[in-house]
């Protein structure tokens, strides 16, 4: 498989050396530096784009990759208020494209147990949740889109919530993200349940990115080949 990788930060480059020990070419790399690569007859050459940017400029990376036709998995956070615009134009492209917060395995797996606990939780009004995650101070959006993720599915679960907060809540229909950015810190994510008698907390720890480099390789073999929008839910079968 060809990649692109569009964003050859820290991540691009555990990205690519995952790829490579995979079997697969990287053929254009895509930085500040060299941005004006980032045209359809260069992403042509790629039979995948994988996007790791930031939030500025996400949006903008991912709908050049569909005009090109080339399918696109991307994990940057914070522009997930264009994603029905992307959504659109990769329907009017036919194209191929697959959005994660968060490409790690354990994360995924963590995502359908925070649901289920929600669930379980959500006729116990004596408990009290709210949510931790705590990223390396380069990463430049807070609170972390896994950890929204996260808030939307406590909320979808637990109707006495109506919407998430970045700080503690003021009423009683507001989810806390209570956001901490130290060094070093891959990230940790927690959602705590707490009430008078007794504590129930889940936590999820990255102790590297390898995680989430192998998970967006693995998502680029699984949507290479591929018509539509997808999750890693797709792609774990989970």
């Amino acid at each position: 498989m060809k990649i692109a990788l569009v964003g050859y930060g820290k991540m691009g480059r555990i990205i690519e050396q995952v790829a490579l020990s995979r079997g697969h070419d990287v053929v254009l790399k895509i930085d500040l530096d060299n941005a004006d690569c980032l045209v359809p007859e260069k992403l042509r050459q790629a039979d995948v784009a994988i996007e790791f940017t930031g939030p500025h400029s996400a949006f903008a990376n991912v709908m050049a990759c569909l005009d090109a036709g080339t399918p696109v998995v991307c994990g940057s956070t914070g522009w997930l208020e264009q994603m029905p615009e992307a959504v659109q134009r990769c329907r009017e492209r036919n194209g191929s494209l697959l959005y994660a917060s968060n490409f790690s395995v354990g994360v995924n797996i963590f995502f359908e147990v925070n649901k289920r606990l929600a669930q379980l939780m959500a006729g116990h009004r004596e408990y009290a949740v709210a949510l931790k995650e705590i990223h390396h101070t380069q990463k430049k959006d807070a609170p972390s889109g896994t950890a929204i993720t996260l808030a939307e599915q406590v909320i979808s679960a637990i109707p006495s919530l109506d919407k998430w907060v970045n700080h503690p809540p003021e009423d009683p229909g507001e989810l806390a993200i209570l956001s901490e950015r130290t060094d070093p810190a891959p990230g940790t994510h927690r959602v705590v349940y707490s009430s008078p008698i007794d504590e129930i907390e889940i936590i999820h720890t990255a102790h590297n990115r390898n995680g989430f480099a192998l998970g967006a390789v693995v998502a680029a073999e699984y949507i290479q080949n591929r018509k539509g929008i997808y999750s890693m839910a797709d792609v774990l079968g989970l």
